[in-house]
Protein backbone atom coordinates (compact mmCIF):
# COMPACT_ATOMS: atom_id res chain seq x y z
CA UNK A 1 0.00 0.00 0.00
CA UNK A 2 1.20 3.16 -0.67
CA UNK A 3 0.84 5.91 2.11
CA UNK A 4 1.42 9.61 1.03
CA UNK A 5 0.23 13.08 0.68
CA UNK A 6 0.64 15.99 -1.52
CA UNK A 7 1.24 19.13 -0.75
CA UNK A 8 2.55 22.81 -3.31
CA UNK A 9 5.50 23.39 -2.77
CA UNK A 10 5.49 26.62 -0.23
CA UNK A 11 9.00 29.17 -0.26
CA UNK A 12 11.41 28.24 1.72
CA UNK A 13 10.16 24.63 2.19
CA UNK A 14 12.85 22.99 0.13
CA UNK A 15 15.76 24.57 2.25
CA UNK A 16 13.63 23.23 5.28
CA UNK A 17 13.91 19.59 3.91
CA UNK A 18 17.75 19.76 2.60
CA UNK A 19 18.35 20.57 6.71
CA UNK A 20 16.33 18.09 7.98
CA UNK A 21 16.48 14.99 5.30
CA UNK A 22 19.29 13.57 2.97
CA UNK A 23 19.16 14.10 -0.53
CA UNK A 24 19.10 10.00 -2.39
CA UNK A 25 18.34 10.69 -6.18
CA UNK A 26 17.99 12.99 -8.44
CA UNK A 27 15.97 12.14 -11.41
CA UNK A 28 13.40 12.98 -14.38
CA UNK A 29 10.52 10.59 -14.68
CA UNK A 30 7.87 10.50 -18.12
CA UNK A 31 4.51 8.81 -16.67
CA UNK A 32 2.63 7.88 -19.97
CA UNK A 33 -0.77 6.68 -18.15
CA UNK A 34 -3.07 4.62 -20.39
CA UNK A 35 -7.07 4.34 -20.52
CA UNK A 36 -9.07 1.12 -19.89
CA UNK A 37 -10.93 -0.09 -23.11
CA UNK A 38 -13.79 -1.76 -20.82
CA UNK A 39 -13.77 0.99 -17.66
CA UNK A 40 -13.31 4.62 -17.16
CA UNK A 41 -10.60 4.47 -14.33
CA UNK A 42 -11.78 8.54 -13.91
CA UNK A 43 -14.90 7.24 -12.76
CA UNK A 44 -13.48 3.80 -10.42
CA UNK A 45 -10.29 6.57 -9.04
CA UNK A 46 -7.77 3.96 -10.56
CA UNK A 47 -4.60 4.91 -13.13
CA UNK A 48 -2.17 2.11 -14.91
CA UNK A 49 0.90 3.92 -16.20
CA UNK A 50 4.59 3.22 -17.44
CA UNK A 51 7.44 5.00 -15.96
CA UNK A 52 10.34 5.75 -17.64
CA UNK A 53 13.39 6.69 -15.87
CA UNK A 54 16.26 4.72 -14.82
CA UNK A 55 14.34 1.88 -15.06
CA UNK A 56 11.13 1.50 -16.43
CA UNK A 57 7.90 0.31 -14.55
CA UNK A 58 4.55 -0.89 -14.85
CA UNK A 59 2.57 0.78 -12.35
CA UNK A 60 -1.64 -0.17 -11.24
CA UNK A 61 -3.31 2.26 -9.04
CA UNK A 62 -6.16 1.27 -6.80
CA UNK A 63 -8.88 3.52 -5.59
CA UNK A 64 -7.80 6.26 -2.88
CA UNK A 65 -8.76 4.78 0.81
CA UNK A 66 -8.35 7.65 2.71
CA UNK A 67 -10.25 10.97 2.88
CA UNK A 68 -7.18 13.17 3.71
CA UNK A 69 -4.22 11.47 1.98
CA UNK A 70 -3.59 9.75 -1.76
CA UNK A 71 -3.42 6.59 0.17
CA UNK A 72 -4.22 3.68 -2.21
CA UNK A 73 -3.06 -0.12 -3.34
CA UNK A 74 -0.55 -0.06 -5.65
CA UNK A 75 1.11 -2.89 -7.65
CA UNK A 76 5.09 -2.48 -9.31
CA UNK A 77 6.47 -4.30 -12.25
CA UNK A 78 9.53 -4.39 -13.44
CA UNK A 79 9.87 -4.37 -17.39
CA UNK A 80 12.73 -3.91 -19.78
CA UNK A 81 11.38 -2.02 -22.69
CA UNK A 82 9.25 0.83 -22.57
CA UNK A 83 8.05 0.51 -26.06
CA UNK A 84 7.65 -3.13 -26.51
CA UNK A 85 4.95 -3.01 -22.90
CA UNK A 86 3.66 0.30 -24.83
CA UNK A 87 2.82 -1.78 -27.74
CA UNK A 88 1.86 -4.53 -25.61
CA UNK A 89 -0.44 -2.76 -23.67
CA UNK A 90 -1.87 -1.35 -27.34
CA UNK A 91 -2.90 -4.57 -28.68
CA UNK A 92 -4.95 -5.45 -25.67
CA UNK A 93 -6.57 -2.43 -26.14
CA UNK A 94 -5.12 0.27 -23.83
CA UNK A 95 -4.36 3.96 -25.36
CA UNK A 96 -2.38 6.51 -24.49
CA UNK A 97 -4.06 9.05 -22.36
CA UNK A 98 -1.64 11.52 -20.92
CA UNK A 99 2.07 12.00 -20.55
CA UNK A 100 3.18 13.50 -16.99
CA UNK A 101 6.57 14.71 -17.15
CA UNK A 102 8.66 15.84 -13.38
CA UNK A 103 11.98 16.80 -11.66
CA UNK A 104 12.18 14.61 -9.02
CA UNK A 105 14.28 14.80 -6.02
CA UNK A 106 14.00 12.09 -3.59
CA UNK A 107 15.22 12.76 0.22
CA UNK A 108 14.90 10.53 3.36
CA UNK A 109 13.93 11.55 6.32
CA UNK A 110 13.45 8.59 9.07
CA UNK A 111 11.44 6.14 7.29
CA UNK A 112 9.85 8.54 5.02
CA UNK A 113 10.63 9.39 1.81
CA UNK A 114 10.30 13.28 0.66
CA UNK A 115 9.90 13.65 -2.86
CA UNK A 116 10.08 17.42 -3.96
CA UNK A 117 8.89 17.24 -7.51
CA UNK A 118 8.38 20.05 -10.26
CA UNK A 119 5.58 19.07 -12.77
CA UNK A 120 5.72 19.99 -16.70
CA UNK A 121 2.39 22.24 -16.38
CA UNK A 122 1.43 22.28 -12.94
CA UNK A 123 4.59 23.86 -10.91
CA UNK A 124 6.42 22.64 -8.06
CA UNK A 125 5.21 19.89 -4.99
CA UNK A 126 6.10 17.71 -2.05
CA UNK A 127 5.29 14.44 -1.34
CA UNK A 128 5.51 12.40 1.49
CA UNK A 129 5.22 8.82 1.46
CA UNK A 130 5.93 6.14 4.24
CA UNK A 131 5.96 2.23 4.21
CA UNK A 132 3.26 0.12 5.89
CA UNK A 133 -0.41 0.27 6.55
CA UNK A 134 -2.68 3.53 6.62
CA UNK A 135 -2.37 4.08 10.57
CA UNK A 136 1.21 5.72 9.31
CA UNK A 137 -0.62 8.69 7.79
CA UNK A 138 -0.23 10.39 11.36
CA UNK A 139 3.51 9.91 10.81
CA UNK A 140 3.29 11.88 7.17
CA UNK A 141 0.99 14.68 8.99
CA UNK A 142 3.80 14.70 11.39
CA UNK A 143 6.82 15.92 9.21
CA UNK A 144 4.62 17.99 6.71
CA UNK A 145 4.01 20.21 10.34
CA UNK A 146 7.54 19.90 10.60
CA UNK A 147 7.81 22.01 6.99
CA UNK A 148 5.19 24.19 7.96
CA UNK A 149 1.92 22.55 6.09
CA UNK A 150 -1.06 21.54 7.86
CA UNK A 151 -4.05 18.47 7.46
CA UNK A 152 -6.17 20.80 5.52
CA UNK A 153 -3.32 21.58 2.73
CA UNK A 154 -3.13 18.43 1.63
CA UNK A 155 -3.79 18.01 -1.75
CA UNK A 156 -5.77 14.02 -2.68
CA UNK A 157 -5.82 14.56 -6.45
CA UNK A 158 -2.74 12.93 -8.58
CA UNK A 159 -0.76 14.91 -10.52
CA UNK A 160 -2.77 13.25 -13.67
CA UNK A 161 -6.01 14.58 -12.29
CA UNK A 162 -4.18 18.22 -11.73
CA UNK A 163 -3.03 18.02 -15.26
CA UNK A 164 -6.78 16.96 -16.61
CA UNK A 165 -8.30 20.08 -14.48
CA UNK A 166 -5.63 22.53 -15.43
CA UNK A 167 -6.53 21.66 -19.10
CA UNK A 168 -10.28 21.53 -18.98
CA UNK A 169 -10.34 25.56 -16.88
CA UNK A 170 -7.89 26.30 -19.50
CA UNK A 171 -9.78 25.23 -22.62
CA UNK A 172 -11.40 27.48 -25.10
CA UNK A 173 -15.32 27.66 -25.38
CA UNK A 174 -15.60 24.49 -28.40
CA UNK A 175 -18.45 24.18 -30.61
CA UNK A 176 -19.18 21.03 -29.19
CA UNK A 177 -16.58 19.00 -30.54
CA UNK A 178 -14.20 17.37 -28.81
Amino acid sequence: MEVEAKFRLKEGVLEKIEGIARLYEDKEEIDVYLSHPCRDFAKTDEALRIRQEKRIKVTYKGPKIDAETKSREEVNVEVSSFNETLRLFEFLGFKKFRTVKKRRKIYRLEGAIICVDSVEGLGDFIEIEVEGGLEKKEEIFRIAGMLGYSRDESIRLSYLELLERSILENKEPSSGRL
